[in-house]
């Protein structure tokens, strides 16, 4: 990524096992940035195999606050051209038995999830996109489907008619986890094609996705260096930094120890307090 310097490699070991890839470091805009390959370099993790656990226990033992997700997705209306980036202030979950939460075991926590984004990221990212003149939508509705096969056109229909914006497989879980890890986190939806409901779906070739995907990764880097630029390192007055405030719901005193030392890193301030 252009700018992108002072890089080097931190593998990070979670209680949640490894994360896709080592984490690469350096610096953006005069700023310390973490970098991602959520299916790994060379592309060799499937959406269901991602341990989305792991990568956003990560982060947060690097130190980060603020996540910005980039997803290749479909587009489910006609006003989201291939090219043109979304970013979601919603989403719905398709997917199956994925593991979407750090608790359990003996730690429950019942997060406010109504507003699943950090809504001055988003905007922050609306306003990169602008900067960065590439066509962006503030609002919409992120689909996250388990994948890795595309939708039947029954299914891509159905999903339009629920008044979806986007489809991908990936983000709705780092959501829900990056909210229980009091990280500021927002997508976005790079649009590489329509849906199979739109009639030139067909007429796609796999030479178009990957121009388009090129295209879109162009694109990106200039829209999260514009980024980078506009986030400062003020107290976050969102309130993501404080989510699970009222979300710990089991008596302190019977957690397992267990338990808490996987969690430490998370909840350890509110036992503290």
């Amino acid at each position: 990524m252009p700018g992108f310097t002072d890089q080097r490699e931190v593998k990070v070991e979670t209680p949640f096992g490894d994360p896709s890839d080592p984490y690469v470091v350096g610096e953006l805009e005069g700023k310390t940035v973490a970098f991602l390959a959520r299916h790994g370099r060379g592309h060799r993790i499937s959406p269901s195999e991602l341990n989305f656990r792991a990568n956003i226990y990560g982060f947060k033992q690097l130190g980060v606050e603020t996540i910005i997700s980039l997803s290749a997705v479909g587009s489910l209306k006609e006003e989201h051209k291939p090219l043109d980036f979304v970013i979601p202030d919603q989403f719905v979950d398709r997917t199956r038995g994925r593991v979407s939460t750090f608790f359990g075991s003996g730690l429950v926590a019942h997060m406010s999830f109504a507003d699943p984004v950090c809504n001055r990221l988003a905007k922050q990212l609306h306003h990169a996109c602008h900067e960065a003149g590439v066509p962006a939508k503030l609002g919409g509705t992120y689909l996250c489907m388990e994948g890795p096969a595309f939708s039947t056109k029954a299914e891509s229909n159905l999903y339009r008619s629920w008044g979806m914006d986007v489809i991908g497989m990936t983000n709705l879980q780092e959501a829900k986890l990056a909210r229980e890890a009091e990280l500021c986190y927002s997508t976005i939806a790079m649009v590489t094609d329509y849906d199979c409901w739109h009639p030139d779906h067909d007429a796609v070739t796999v030479a178009d996705i990957v121009r388009n995907l090129t295209h879109n990764a162009e694109n990106a880097a200039k829209v999260v260096a514009a980024a980078v630029r506009l986030l400062d390192g003020a107290d976050r007055p969102c309130g993501c930094g404080r989510a699970l405030e009222f979300a710990l719901i089991t008596d302190k005193k019977t957690v397992p120890a267990e338990t808490y030392k996987k969690l430490e890193l998370i909840v350890g301030k509110y036992f503290a307090e």
